[in-house]
């Protein structure tokens, strides 16, 4: 089963329309290890951190927790 923070990094990949093949490249591993990482079936040190820093380097501007919804 996957982490609580993966679906975390997924739900604010899709509100910044930041797409797996984006995230993968900015962390610098291959689309197909970033998808078994974020499903659970691989769980390296550091992945967290390595996730979450390359979302803020991608969509720096964007608060998850604090923005509302833009109508």
């Amino acid at each position: 089963m996957p982490a609580q923070w993966t679906a975390e990094v997924v739900g604010q990949m899709h509100l910044s329309g930041i797409t797996a093949k984006r995230l993968a490249a900015e962390i610098g591993w291959h689309e197909k290890y970033l998808s078994a990482v974020l499903n659970g079936h691989r769980e390296p040190g550091g992945a967290e951190a390595a996730c979450r820093e390359a979302l803020r380097r991608l969509a720096p501007l964007h608060d998850y927790h604090n923005t509302p919804a833009v109508p």
